[in-house]
């Protein structure tokens, strides 16, 4: 499954070739995001417990901010590791927390927050998977296609992800090249696709918002060819037969809709089902993780 790592990835591929630097490394990305999260929650956590101090001087405290409240200097690590436990239950909602993997506890009450992020990530040898771009308009918060482009063959996963978010971004025959100037309206989304089916002739044999949806079919001695990925149709409000009709005006055929089964029997239609959750990271998070890492002396260097 995609993860907001492989996103704010894209976002480093595409920035750094764009400001001409080097990017970091997929992995050096991915722990460096699970530890900025892990440090976001540590401030809200600190928060929180001031704000309960302040406001309740005479209450009874929690074990955590007692600890704080009367924390000696050799027991400051303990503190604050306590009070990111005792904050679990009430961030894990948090857009912040998504796609992090949250320690159980720290290995000693000296242990860095930063040394907590070093969770299992999961493994892919080789993956087929879609970049998506879109702008997002500051006013409105709508959202507007600026490139997607994939594949279905099995890629190294960084090397995909690289590869892809620059290729859509930068040659996606529809759209200009994006510039820099458009990364902040910009925000990154992700698919990573499994589950494929075997050809099947039923145009409607699939799962509106669980299932893409692959087609080929003939016409005029043409193959025409087209994918919709598994968040479209519910995005567009579309009933399985109109995602159908517009994948195959999609693949060039300009027919009339009504005729759109016929030209799919007589073109001996094919449908190939996938599944993959959509991940996006919008401009604001890639900055504030960017500006946290050269802060924190993670990118010295590059």
């Amino acid at each position: 499954m995609a993860t907001p790592a492989h996103c704010i990835f894209c976002f480093e591929t595409l920035a750094a070739t764009l400001e001409k630097r080097k990017a970091l490394p997929l992995a050096q990305v991915e722990d460096s995001w699970t530890e900025y999260q892990l440090s976001l929650r540590h401030e809200d956590v600190e928060t929180e417990a001031g704000a309960e101090i302040e406001n309740d001087d005479e209450a009874p405290k929690p074990a955590a901010i007692s600890r704080l409240l009367n924390h000696s200097p050799g027991s400051a690590g303990s503190s604050s590791s306590s009070l990111l436990s005792s904050g679990k239950s009430s961030n894990t909602a948090s857009g912040r927390e998504s796609g992090v993997a949250t320690p159980a506890s720290s290995k000693s009450s000296g242990s860095s927050i930063f040394s907590l992020g070093k969770g299992k990530k999961e493994k892919y040898t080789e993956v087929p998977l879609f970049i998506t771009w879109n702008t997002v308009s500051a006013r409105s918060g709508h959202k507007s296609l600026r490139g997607c482009i994939g594949t279905f063959e099995p890629m190294e996963l960084e090397s995909g992800l690289r590869s892809y978010a620059l290729t859509s971004a930068l040659e996606d025959p529809r759209f200009p090249p994006i510039p820099v100037s458009l990364l902040p309206s910009l925000s990154a989304h992700v698919t990573l696709l499994t589950n494929f089916s075997s050809p099947s002739h039923d145009p409607l044999g699939w799962t509106l918002g669980l299932h893409g949806i692959r087609i080929n079919f003939y016409e005029r001695s043409r193959r025409l060819s087209s994918t919709y990925l598994p968040d479209v149709a519910p995005e567009q409000g579309w009933s399985k037969e109109e995602a159908v009709v517009s994948l195959m005006r999609k693949a060039g055929w300009r027919g009339r809709e009504e005729d759109w089964k016929a030209t799919w029997d007589k073109g001996r239609g094919e449908l190939v089902t996938y599944e993959g959750k959509v991940v996006g990271v919008g401009y604001a998070e890639y900055k504030g993780w960017r500006e946290w890492i050269e802060k924190s002396g993670e990118a010295r260097g590059r």
